[in-house]
Parts: C-alpha cells; structure tokens; sequence
C-alpha cells in the first residue's frame, strides 16, 4: 500500500462522514478563509462550525493558522494527496494487495 495504513484511512473517511465537513472540505478547496467567512455558507451556530473545524484539523485534513484574534482554514495538500493514493491503491489489484497475501480455498 502507500504512506498511509487502513487505521489513518479510516480516520479521515470518519471525519469526512459528515455532510457539513464535505461542505467545509469543498469550500475550502478554493483556498484559505476565516471561521467567520466559513460560517456564512452554512446555517450553523459558531460552536457548532467550530466543533466540526476541529475534526477536521485534529485528521490532519484541514489546517488552522491563527491570524490576531482570527483563525484561518486551508486544506491540507499533503494529507489528501496520500488519501486520494491510499483510496487509488486500496481499489486497484497490485502487488501489495491482502488478496495475494492467501490463497484462494474456492479455486
């Protein structure tokens, strides 16, 4: 497989589970904004955008740059690019694939 195991793959597909995190992940695709910024897209109190925010950072899925009294989001590159090679390498036969780890009892 890739840099990434099952254990971390799973963690993020956790915190991507949510529809409002998908929400958050896509608006931050076209690059960093503030709390405040994210929070008019969507019908949410501040706790609740800041709850689903600090998901998504603790995967190391989002990352947070503190700015005065702001707080800024951008996407984490790095992290979704090993996501995006675990899923490819988790959904195409290769070599490290666990099926060529057994030998098939049905053959």
């Amino acid at each position: 497989m890739t840099d990434m195991d099952f254990k971390k793959a799973s963690a993020l597909c956790k915190a991507l589970s949510d529809e409002n995190r998908m929400k958050i992940v896509h608006i931050l695709s076209c690059g960093e904004l503030c709390a405040c910024d994210i929070l008019e897209y969507f019908d949410l109190s501040q706790p609740t955008l800041s709850h689903h925010l600090k998901i998504l950072v603790d995967a190391g899925l989002v990352v947070a740059r503190i700015e005065g009294k702001w707080t800024h989001y951008s996407l984490s590159s790095e992290a979704f690019d090993r996501f995006e090679r675990f899923i490819h390498d988790a959904s195409h036969a290769n070599e490290q694939c666990l099926c060529k780890k057994k030998k098939r009892s049905c053959s």
